[in-house]
């Protein structure tokens, strides 16, 4: 809902802003037809807008500079479908949309954007089509002239007569949910979140995927997931996806589910139930940690074995802050090295083949191959605490450049051994601001980071992955 919310207040922002229409006048009726394009980060958050535009009864063309030969000053490149697949991704664009008049949604996303009815088409079937009985609550940050424009839109002469949110609470009518059909029929009034440039994965179309199946049971199927690849699809992707296609690497006629995740980068065993009813199995079975899973790692420095303890910041945010003495609300990290053996390091033809990012490690002689037991399954809790640890892994450009900065200076770092002491009680955000700031970006392939084995009921069920890239 905080996504949004702060779409929808950039939205407003742009409206104001905009030398070519402003809201004053704009009709009611209409409910306010907006589009805005926005950049997204980590997690679906919003920042600067690429283009202005108000939209009443009649289109107006976007104002924005074309990528492309064939686009037109007032035009956005030309589009056909999604597939073939791009090798490299287009910057994102996003819409922010209130429907103005009721129709089928393929209909009005084409009119409204100016697209072709295939393309919106393959968005549909691609997931990247969201949609709200009623458009999302500015945030506490909204000024009191976008307070009243979400009013007018909102107010509840206006609502009142749509039959849809009858019986319905405020935040049930604005949470969204994805369409899945190109006539399903959009009321007036009805919000609509486009991803017109949804994040694409070239990654599965290079891989043999039948040679990546483990297992097949009648309850799941275990694949050997190839880095570069997404378990179950992303918020605008659900059809490059390491579930998708295995079920069609098996022939099966219904999808299978995922039931736990590993990071993209991440190569190694993963379990995809063939049912509903397995998959919430599974899921208990996590929850009463009763799956076990062991990882291999391939460490830039050398780790003591034995059992790891931080403490996570508590934010579904990338990076993932880790700190080495305990901080209320932190949850605790824990990790078991059960070996750490010297290995060469990766020679460059290799890292070319994988697409391994070179993160600057100061010594790249030999690496070495560390056999994890992760007793807390957080979010990058293995590659962050590995860092943490002065070894991060090979060809991890998010968590390695800041491992590089405290090498050089621990002091650096305010939740490490030599953290810097802050008098002031607000110097802890200053602090994780600094922090992050340390860190790169999400690696694009492969990093030295592999589920090796799953294992399950004791043992009953035990499978693992092939050879790690890196071998």
């Amino acid at each position: 809902m905080a996504t949004i919310a702060a779409g929808f207040a950039s939205i407003i922002v742009n409206l104001r802003a905009s030398n070519r229409r402003t809201l004053a006048g704009a009709p009611v009726s209409l409910v306010l037809s907006l589009a805005a394009s926005a950049h997204s980060l980590n997690n679906n958050n919003w920042t600067s807008l690429q283009r202005k535009r108000f939209q009443s009864s009649a289109l107006v063309s976007p104002d924005v500079t074309p990528s492309t030969p064939a686009a037109s000053p007032s035009r956005y490149p030309e589009y056909h479908r999604l597939l073939p697949c791009p090798s490299e991704n287009r910057p994102p664009r996003v819409e922010h949309l209130v429907v103005s008049v009721g129709g089928p949604v393929l209909e009005y996303v084409c009119k409204a954007l100016d697209l072709p009815p295939s393309y919106v088409a393959d968005l549909i079937h691609f997931g990247a089509v969201y949609y709200a009985l009623v458009c999302p609550e500015p945030p506490p940050t909204a000024t009191p002239e976008e307070i009243r424009i979400f009013k007018e839109a909102t107010a509840p002469s206006v609502l009142m007569k749509r039959s849809s949110i009858k019986g319905k609470t405020v935040r049930e009518a604005q949470k969204t949910f994805r369409i899945t059909h190109v006539n399903k029929f959009v009321e007036a009034g009805t919000y609509l979140r486009v991803h017109v440039h949804p994040k694409r994965s070239p990654r599965c179309y290079e891989i043999d995927w039948k040679s990546r199946i483990i297992a097949v049971t009648e309850s799941y199927v275990v694949l050997d997931k190839p880095a570069g690849t997404s378990v179950g699809g992303t918020t605008d992707n659900l059809e490059e996806s390491c579930a998708t296609f295995a079920t069609r690497a098996l022939g099966f006629t219904e999808p299978l589910k995922t039931t736990h995740q590993i990071d993209n980068c991440t190569e190694g065993c993963v379990v995809l139930a063939r049912t509903k009813e397995y998959c919430s199995i599974f899921h208990g079975k996590i929850r009463d940690k009763k799956v076990k899973k062991l990882y291999l790692a391939l460490a830039a420095a050398p780790l003591p074995v034995g059992v790891i303890t931080h403490y996570m910041r508590r934010v579904n945010m990338a990076p993932r802050l880790i700190s080495e003495e305990f901080i209320k609300g932190w949850p605790l990290c824990q990790l078991e090295v059960l070996e750490c053996k010297k290995v060469p390091w990766p020679n460059s033809v290799t890292e070319a083949k994988y697409c391994v990012e070179d993160c600057g490690w100061p010594s790249k002689d030999f690496a070495y191959e560390c056999k994890i037991n992760l007793l807390t399954g957080r979010t990058h809790q293995i590659r962050a605490q590995l860092a943490a640890c002065g070894a991060p892994i090979v060809g991890d450009s998010m968590y390695m450049p800041a491992a590089i900065v405290e090498l050089i200076n621990p002091a650096v770092n305010p939740f490490g051994k030599y953290k810097r002491q802050y008098p002031i009680e607000n110097d802890e955000a200053v602090s994780i601001e600094e922090r992050v700031a340390y860190h790169g970006k999400e690696p694009g392939v492969a990093i030295g980071l592999q589920a090796c084995q799953i294992s399950w009921d004791d043992g009953e069920h035990f499978y693992e992955a092939g050879s790690p890239w890196w071998r």
